[in-house]
């Protein structure tokens, strides 16, 4: 009690936070100085001509897994014979990346005073100070932004209607999709109508999206790029410098921290959220097969039931597998057919994703939920995401608050296992005759179980011939009429899921040595004893990544 105490005052206290955060983002960037001095050459290959030229575009320097990999990578590319050029945002953006309710800024902060009174000091100095240090070529957004730049994006933001704003184009660019991802994400909700500052603070990430905008068109007039590299590839600013970069024939790369610890997925051409629904099936079907994959396989797999070799997992600290006590708690009888529904965090990654046969992950959970209600022969398990509270921005929009509000009464044979329950949700679906997702990745890992899997929006295992992917609505719907009496997936299917899951779990997710996680702060560190060690042939990961930054090959690690 006196603990929940004391967190509910840290949380309202943001001077206090904003105290520690300074202090945690002047600390916890990456400090490079000792081992450049200690690698005598740094400054003849500072001084050398180089011909292939890389935008490492960070922009949030308060993001620390950014500036920390992102740093790295600016090391090893310049070792690589690459003039590297960083971009940072030094506080000209009205809303960004970095803000985030009441975890960085309050509502009412951001409405009013915008992030420059209380976050992007700190935010730039200590990133610029660590970047300035490597020496390489530095460019802050304010230096290509022209006041004509500033005129235009405020009347812009200022006058287009609020109902325009998520499907502006401005140039062809997508800038009105990433500005509501961004605000949605600010809030952690999946819509705005609730919010008391909500038109104020879109308005903000509008405008700083076409700031953005204006930045990268102007840095790219200046300096001919090969490519750029930057993190997450959506939200504010990232979003847009990736929608700039594509216009202009710029090669994008785009990376996330992967759930494996150590590792990171790397794509080329767009965020992660997108490549990997497309990317060619050549690139996996096809891998030789033995015991020895198999066994790492199932061996990981059963490990992310407690997330013992992962440094991204969302389940409860302490998770129950005992299946029959929940059933018991909830009334589920699984002698009876069971289907299962696995829900994704609601304002989460909220971009547009052309094949979708449902609006929104609301729109199918409800259409979902009305069918189940007439279909008394089968029982339909609703288990709600754990990183609704978990994640590092948990939602304000819970999921069964929204189910609640919709169904106030829910039959009998519907049950609802809330993300703050211990119940481990694999052995949860183990239980079910089949499960219908929505966009988690948990889906990989259930086609390797032998489950079959019905994909209603834009999950990662669609597309690969392991689930069922309805086309339209009226499929759907024809799909889940025939519920239970769908066919089991057969062993050679299982075998086509575990080389799915082995290329994406082994080889997709790129380890780099010399990266970790400091325990102690929960942010990312670098356990490197010498500069050498970044040159190629001395780490596989990075070679991977580099390769693929400067030839454009697969970001695929040869595990």
């Amino acid at each position: 009690m006196i603990r929940n105490f004391l967190k509910q005052k840290f949380r309202k206290n943001f001077a206090l936070r904003r105290i520690i955060r300074s202090r945690k983002l002047k600390k916890c960037q990456p400090y490079w100085l000792p081992l450049l001095k200690q690698y005598k050459k740094w400054s003849e290959v500072l001084q050398k001509k180089y011909q292939k030229r890389v935008l490492i575009a960070t922009s949030v320097g308060s993001h620390l897994p950014g500036t920390t990999l992102e740093s790295l990578l600016a090391l090893a590319l310049t070792l690589r014979d690459t003039e590297v050029h960083i971009l940072l945002c030094d506080g000209v953006l009205p809303a960004c990346l970095d803000c985030v309710l009441n975890l960085t800024i309050s509502e009412r902060d951001l409405a009013i005073y915008g992030p420059q009174r209380f976050l992007c000091r700190d935010c730039f100095f200590p990133a610029e100070k660590m970047f300035r240090e490597l020496g390489l070529n530095f460019h802050r957004y304010s230096d290509y932004l022209l006041a004509e730049n500033r005129e235009v994006a405020e009347k812009i933001a200022s006058q287009v209607s609020i109902s325009e704003i998520k499907n502006y184009l401005f140039h062809g660019l997508s800038i009105g999709e990433h500005a509501l991802a961004g605000v949605l994400r600010f809030y952690a909700v999946g819509e705005l109508r609730k919010e008391f500052y909500g038109e104020n603070i879109l308005r903000r990430y509008f405008k700083a999206a076409l700031l953005t905008s204006f930045v990268i068109e102007n840095l790219l007039a200046k300096y001919n790029f090969d490519c750029a590299v930057f993190h997450h590839g959506i939200y504010i600013p990232q979003g847009i410098i990736g929608e700039v970069c594509r216009a202009k024939g710029i090669r994008v790369i785009n990376w996330n921290p992967a759930y494996r610890r150590k590792c990171f997925i790397f794509s080329h051409g767009d965020s992660y959220h997108h490549t990997l629904m497309t990317e060619p099936i050549e690139k996996w079907e096809n891998i030789s097969w033995d015991d020895k994959k198999q066994n790492r396989l199932i061996e990981y797999l059963e490990s992310r039931w407690f997330g013992t070799n992962d440094w991204i997992w969302f389940h409860h600290s302490k998770p129950q597998f005992d299946v029959e006590s929940i059933a018991q708690k909830f009334g589920i009888n699984f002698s009876l057919p069971c289907i299962g529904l696995l829900t994704n965090v609601i304002w989460d990654a909220q971009l547009h994703y052309p094949t979708n046969i449902f609006a929104n992950m609301q729109e199918w959970l409800f259409a979902t939920i009305s069918y189940f209600e007439k279909r008394k022969d089968l029982q339909l398990i609703i288990r709600v995401h754990p990183a609704e509270i978990r994640g590092s921005i948990p939602s304000r929009q819970p999921v069964v608050q929204e189910i609640v509000n919709k169904f106030p009464r829910l039959p009998k044979n519907i049950f609802i296992v809330p993300p703050e329950n211990p119940i481990s949700t694999y052995p949860l679906m183990q239980k079910c005759n089949a499960i219908i997702i929505y966009g988690t990745k948990t889906g990989v890992e259930l086609t390797c179980m032998g489950k079959v899997v019905i994909v209603a929006g834009e999950a990662w295992i669609k597309n690969k011939g392991l689930t069922i992917d309805p086309k339209t609505k009226d499929e759907y719907f024809e799909i889940l009429d025939k519920l239970p009496s769908i066919n089991h997936m057969t062993v050679e299917q299982i075998i086509r899921a575990y080389k799915y899951a082995y290329h994406f779990f082994f080889r997709r997710m790129i380890p780099i040595k010399y990266i970790d996680k400091d325990e102690r702060t929960g942010f990312y560190k670098i356990n490197l004893e010498k500069i050498e060690d970044l040159l190629p042939g001395r780490d596989t990961g990075i070679d991977v990544i580099c390769d693929g930054i400067l030839k454009g090959t697969d970001f695929i690690y040869p595990h």
